[in-house]
């Protein structure tokens, strides 16, 4: 049985000059049935990506399962906006909203002319506790750096977004700490962005995360309360950069990136 793989790069960096190669590449893998979850995670650590999606229809909605590397996470934002990317571009759903089924619940995909919007829980975070010794991660910049947590993740905030985007973290420490990454936030130097962002989860299997669609649950209520603004624009600095759109409405975000697809193939396994 021929399996459609696609491996599409998602939260592009729009502004950039040229946009290829760019933002969070996935792959997404289109089954008609559940497989194993051993074979998924097989699967997953073939395609080495932060992430790699397998979608199954479900009546009128679809079942999504995201994996690293090394192990299923309960919640991924560009994984989510690939396989929306992929459903739509290779003519398997309409273009129009996707409902997808999740260990997080629901997911809405929604096009919005050339961009995309997910519809994902918000992840507040809340104080964290004063125990970890972000330093020895992190250097010394972290001495003053703000601390929170949510179910899934710790938040830093540092004082510059020069601090962030220089950050050379000591990984085998980090991959001890008891979560499922590190999100480290500043507020932008320069328009359109409101904050700048990189995601770090060795413990999963992946060192830095390109851009983090479920870290931005938790940005976003986060600067919406310093920032005093529901809507915002975020970068995350990663090597390969990525813009995301968020709008906080209650207890729900509003994700919108764009998505540009890198091949398509498929797999007899």
């Amino acid at each position: 049985m021929a399996i459609p793989v696609f491996q599409v790069d998602a939260f592009i960096d729009v502004y950039a000059a040229s946009q290829a190669f760019t933002g969070n590449p996935a792959a997404v893998c289109l089954l008609e049935r559940e497989r194993e979850e051993k074979w998924m995670q097989a699967f997953a650590s073939e395609m080495n990506l932060s992430e790699t999606v397998f979608v199954v229809k479900q009546g009128a909605g679809y079942d999504l399962r995201w994996f690293t590397p090394k192990v299923e996470v309960d919640l991924c934002g560009h994984a989510t906006l690939a396989s929306a990317y992929a459903l739509w571009s290779s003519g398997a759903a309409p273009k129009k909203t996707i409902r997808f089924m999740s260990k997080s619940g629901p997911l809405l995909a929604t096009p919005d002319g050339e961009w995309i919007n997910l519809d994902f829980p918000s992840e507040a975070p809340i104080e964290a506790p004063q125990s970890i010794d972000w330093q020895a991660m992190f250097g010394p910049s972290a001495r003053q750096a703000g601390r929170k947590k949510n179910r899934m993740d710790f938040l830093l905030e540092f004082e510059s977004e020069d601090e962030v985007r220089t950050l050379s973290p000591d990984f085998a420490k980090l991959a001890n700490v008891d979560c499922r990454g590190v999100i480290v936030t500043a507020r932008a130097k320069n328009k359109p962005y409101d904050f700048v962002s990189r995601f770090f989860a060795p413990k999963a299997g992946v060192n830095e995360d390109p851009v983090t669609g479920s870290a931005h649950c938790c940005l976003a209520p986060y600067w919406a309360a310093k920032l005093g603004k529901t809507s915002l624009i975020g970068y995350q600095a990663s090597a390969r950069g990525g813009v995301v759109r968020v709008n906080l409405q209650n207890d729900r975000v509003i994700l919108g990136g764009k998505a540009m697809a890198v091949f398509e193939g498929v797999t007899k396994m």
